[in-house]
């Protein structure tokens, strides 16, 4: 019997989304209202904001650059004189500064890249409703009554299900190490779908989390990734912004996961590798909604099967025998459905003391009415250090 459990909570507030999650091409299930087709735009005429939380080589930015890099090819746009880049733009008003000044550039469509921008980008909308907001991991589009915002992310739990498969099998303390951000149900989906993943080749597997609360913060990831390596921990994955957490590996003499990059050039005899999100496959879909004249969605998620997300190469030369085969066996379950991430048995509680018991053949289904995760328990086998 399948559980199917709907609650969406982000950053301690609890918000129900009302639209499905989708693919890649952008079909998804609008119960929150269609935005209206208008005229597309004309690809010379197309001028396009990105905003990024923190510096344009930080692996997260460094991601959705190349994720735009690659739709602007596709399409046959130029991202060099279309696509008007801010960097280190907090959660705060600076996000509001930069996207009057994106505004003031002529842009018709602004992306943002991090939870806090949300809350300016739907402040924006109603005073300028012919520029489409879009928000990556955000959620309140899924329900607002604005047809110029937009929410999208990626099912990335499924790619950090098979990335902790490596982990599962290179580790010999059965002890994981996790650098996570913020304890925001987005990261907590996360980690817990790296875990699982690790487990279900490993069943003797543990794993600690220490949390940074920032998004990107070199100096705090490397000391919760030596914190988690002197507590025994001899792989470390994470769910922060740098490459921190794979370097201080490889100077430790342990293994890492990564994310939003291929960590392997940076610490060549740590990193297994790493989770990604494709975001060029949104970019791409959104994009072209603009030239076109359709209705960019006001929800958007994309599958493993649909390669909205992905692992990096496996460095062959660290793995643990067996690796590839485990994870593209992993793989194919998930993309034909018979494997769940979030399966039962499984046990956890989150932070207002909500219980999640899911028994054999049970499961949860993550991004079930909203493209923001919502699993937000912390499992028997995780323990938050800090």
């Amino acid at each position: 019997m399948k559980k199917r459990i709907l609650a969406l909570l982000m950053a301690g507030v609890l918000a129900v989304g009302l639209t499905a999650c989708g693919g890649t091409s952008g079909e998804t299930e609008e119960t929150g209202g269609e935005a209206a087709e208008t005229a597309g735009i004309a690809a010379a005429d197309l001028k396009v904001g990105l905003i990024l939380v923190g510096e344009a080589a930080d692996a997260y930015n460094k991601n959705h650059i190349e994720g735009m890099q690659a739709a602007c090819e596709t399409l046959g746009l130029d991202y060099d004189t279309q696509v008007v880049v801010k960097t280190n733009i907090g959660e705060d008003s600076t996000c509001a500064d930069a996207i009057g000044e994106l505004i003031d550039a002529g842009c018709q469509a602004i992306f943002a890249n991090s939870f806090g921008h949300e809350q300016y980008m739907v402040e924006a909308a109603p005073d300028y409703p012919d520029v489409q907001f879009c928000h990556a991991t955000g959620y309140q589009s899924a329900s607002d009554d604005l047809d110029n915002t937009h929410n999208y992310f990626a099912k990335i739990f499924e790619a950090r299900y098979l990335a902790g498969i490596a982990a599962g099998l290179k580790t010999e303390t059965n002890v994981l190490g996790y650098v996570a951000a913020k304890p925001y149900a987005e990261v907590i989906s996360g980690y817990t779908a790296f875990y699982l993943g690790a487990k279900s080749v490993n069943p003797d597997v543990t794993m600690l989390v220490n949390y940074t609360n920032e998004w990107s913060d070199a100096t705090k990831e490397a000391t919760n990734a030596q914190a988690l390596i002197d507590q025994g921990c001899d792989v470390i994955s994470q769910h922060s912004d740098t490459s921190a957490p794979a370097t201080t590996a490889e100077n430790n003499g342990v293994f890492a996961v990564g994310y939003n990059d291929d960590m392997i050039s940076v610490a060549p005899n740590a990193a297994l590798v790493s989770a990604r999100i494709n975001w060029g496959s949104y970019y791409e879909y959104a994009l072209g909604c603009l030239l076109s004249g359709e209705a960019i969605a006001q929800d958007w998620c994309g599958s493993y099967a649909e390669n909205a997300c992905y692992l990096s190469d496996l460095n062959e030369a660290i793995i643990a025998e067996g690796t590839k085969e485990a994870i593209e066996a992993a793989a194919a379950g998930i993309t034909d459905g018979s494997v769940q991430v979030f399966a039962g048995p499984l046990h956890g509680v989150n932070a207002n003391g909500d219980e999640l018991n899911l028994a054999e053949g049970e499961f949860y289904t993550e991004n079930e009415s909203s493209s923001a995760p919502a699993f937000d328990y912390i499992i028997d086998g995780i323990a938050v250090l800090s």
